[in-house]
């Protein structure tokens, strides 16, 4: 099975939309079997809170529940245990490897660099745009997962 792992500060927005975008994209594909997904926090700020309400509506709109999603902190430990550990922003990836220490097979990488974009995933929290933070998930879990379906795993 191939893990991913997507990251962003607190794992109550833009993390675990990608969480759930991402499972169902591949539960679309029938590749659901072949994947383990989850998402998770650098801060400890928000841990064990819920997915935030305007990302769940966020999700809800597009026919994705996020039910029983409460926010994690990321461990080092997870390094070994993903194949990918996506990160939302360059802040996300700085703290990512302040988390891991290093990178030495190369699992981390910024959402939207997979999309060809080398940019962050819109900010709901500051912004509250929850469609732009959609629209970049969707765009960046659809570049992995073609990206993944196309080399195999």
């Amino acid at each position: 099975m191939t893990g991913i792992l997507f990251v962003c500060h607190g794992n109550i927005c833009r993390s675990p939309m990608a969480e759930f975008i991402m499972k169902k994209l591949v539960k679309e594909k029938h590749l659901d079997s072949r994947f383990f997904i989850a998402s998770a926090a650098t801060s400890t700020e928000e841990l064990g809170n819920p997915v935030y309400p305007p990302a769940r509506r966020k999700l809800a709109e597009h026919g994705i529940a996020c039910g029983g999603k409460t926010a994690v902190q990321m461990k080092k430990s997870d390094y070994d245990k993903y194949d990918y550990i996506i990160a939302m922003d360059n802040m996300n990836l700085r703290n990512i490897l302040r988390i891991v220490r290093n990178d030495p097979e190369q699992k981390i990488s910024l959402l939207l660099s997979l999309a060809g974009e080398n940019r962050s995933v819109a900010d709901p929290w500051y912004s509250g745009d929850f469609d732009a933070a959609y629209r970049d998930i969707d765009k960046g879990c659809r570049a992995l997962l073609n990206k993944l379906t196309e080399v195999g795993f």
